[in-house]
């Protein structure tokens, strides 16, 4: 099996590196590459769907990320204990009639030892926005990065 440090038990500095990289995956907006953080068996609940397996799961991304455009994310470490994580999260996108969101959201994620996500819960509400509300744009900056500024 693959590794994907850092490893649990998570510490402070371990979970927002964590948390940092699975925010970075997902702004490339690439399922095939997300979906590497995952098991092969691993178990989500996104909204009102529910997946099982990788496959599933990229499939989902790919499917996701042609509806939700120009897509970007910042997630917050929430909390961690051993091989758990909890992370708030904010992302906008665009729909195809050009009409701008802001999603909220929070999610529950528990590793394998190896580092591999296998399960993820995520509850998530969307609010409609106009574009000169938006304050995400693109991929977090990488001095915002370094410095762990958290989600507003």
């Amino acid at each position: 099996m693959t590794s994907r440090p850092p490893l649990p038990p998570f510490d402070r500095e371990s979970a927002l590196k964590k948390v940092r990289a699975a925010e970075d995956a997902w702004n490339t907006r690439d399922p095939e590459h997300v979906a590497l953080a995952y098991t092969e068996d691993t178990v989500w609940r996104n909204r009102d769907t529910f997946l099982t397996g990788r496959a599933e799961v990229t499939a989902f991304l790919r499917e996701k990320w042609s509806r939700e455009l120009d897509y970007a994310l910042r997630k917050e470490l929430w909390s961690f204990q051993d091989d758990r994580i909890a992370v708030r999260f904010q992302y906008e996108f665009h729909d195809a009639a050009g009409q701008w969101w802001r999603a909220y959201g929070n999610e529950l994620w528990e590793f394998t030892g190896e580092g591999l996500m296998r399960r993820r819960e995520a509850s998530i509400n969307d609010v409609r926005i106009s574009e000169a509300e938006r304050r995400i744009f693109g991929p977090r900056p990488a001095e915002e990065a370094r410095s762990l500024i958290p989600v507003r």
